[in-house]
């Protein structure tokens, strides 16, 4: 009697291209569509903390770029990553990506405050945001993202 053979495939690995930010996702929608409906689907407290959130951002500075990064989190660039607007059930996240680096005269900066890079504010149900000092730490990013994408332009030459 012959024995029997099984013959096992090696299973191959699952590999899905990584969707970089600027482009547009599957469905066609831009990253600005996509934030637009992240407000829209939170539909509470968090959504209007984060479109007043974004409409600072874009005061603060014009060209910003609205990315759509890490399955869902909104993302604003200008010369580097300024900041992420993240939503938990009790927070809306605002982490400065060199927030470590940045004067907070004004003490807005109330969590991940033990790294040494990033920096974020928490705003919860009722805060009040101080406008004028987030759009000053909003340019203060820019500039340090200007300063740090000009050093590294002077390095390659």
């Amino acid at each position: 009697m012959k024995k029997a053979t099984k013959t096992v495939k090696k299973a191959k690995p699952i590999v899905k291209k990584a969707k970089t930010a600027s482009k547009e996702s599957k469905g066609g929608d831009s990253p600005s569509r996509l934030i637009d409906a992240r407000i829209k689907e939170l539909s509470d407290w968090r959504g209007e903390m984060l479109a007043q959130i974004r409409n600072l951002i874009k005061q603060a500075d014009p060209e910003v770029v609205e990315e759509w990064k890490w399955r869902g989190v909104p993302v604003w660039s200008h010369g580097g990553i300024i900041c992420t607007g993240e939503t938990y059930k009790n927070a809306v996240k605002m982490t400065f990506a060199k927030g470590a680096s940045l004067e907070d005269p004004s003490d807005l900066f109330n969590s991940s405050l033990e790294g040494n890079t990033r920096r974020a504010i928490d705003f919860h149900e009722g805060d009040k945001i101080n406008e004028k000092a987030l759009k000053a730490l909003i340019r203060a990013a820019v500039v340090l993202n200007m300063s740090s994408a000009a050093r590294r332009s002077k390095a390659r030459v």
